[in-house]
């Protein structure tokens, strides 16, 4: 059953939570989403808070998608630039797909809806991205229609003598 995605969704206690056990459950399997495992929701937390900040904010929304148990399954946060020369673009951030619902297309999904929720932002002709390398997460990237347009080699240490690149990768929209 393919998820359901809503955007911008009310900032309630069940959501914080369901995302708050994502964003813990992606990360302890080892998902590249600004943690390493072991970690807990309690140190996600402030990150999670800052996010919903930018949100109340204006700068950033949220994209979530609910499997159908009406579970957190997947998010994105789509980040506006505040720089004026580059205000033409968005960040995509904290893409996620819960470990329980991988290699069902759902991730696909989450980028299909983010795109469609991009192109309805006025103004806005690309979203940009990054992501740690060593993973294949370039060629999932790829294979959905984003672009590598820049490689910095071992700009994240995962763990000392663990270093991956960071890959940026863009998709046009218009």
């Amino acid at each position: 059953m393919p998820l359901t995605f809503t955007l911008d969704p009310a900032v309630t206690p069940d959501l914080r939570d369901g995302v708050l056990d994502l964003w813990a459950d992606v990360s302890n399997a080892g998902g590249a989403v600004g943690f390493v495992p072991p970690v807990t929701r309690e140190e996600i937390r402030p990150e999670l808070v800052r996010q919903f900040a930018s949100m109340a904010e204006g700068r950033s929304r949220l994209l979530v998608g609910h499997d159908e148990e009406e579970r957190v399954a997947a998010t994105a946060f789509l980040t506006f630039n505040t720089h004026r020369l580059m205000t033409h673009w968005i960040w995509l951030y904290t893409v996620m797909v819960h470990p329980r619902h991988q290699g069902r297309g759902y991730g696909r999904d989450l980028l299909a809806a983010a795109e469609r929720a991009a192109r309805g932002f006025e103004g806005i002709e690309a979203i940009r991205l990054t992501c740690r390398g060593g993973l294949g997460l370039e060629r999932f990237y790829a294979s959905c229609g984003y672009k590598e347009v820049g490689r910095i080699p071992d700009a994240i240490r995962v763990a000392p003598g663990d270093e991956r690149d960071d890959v940026v990768l863009l998709l046009t929209l218009t």
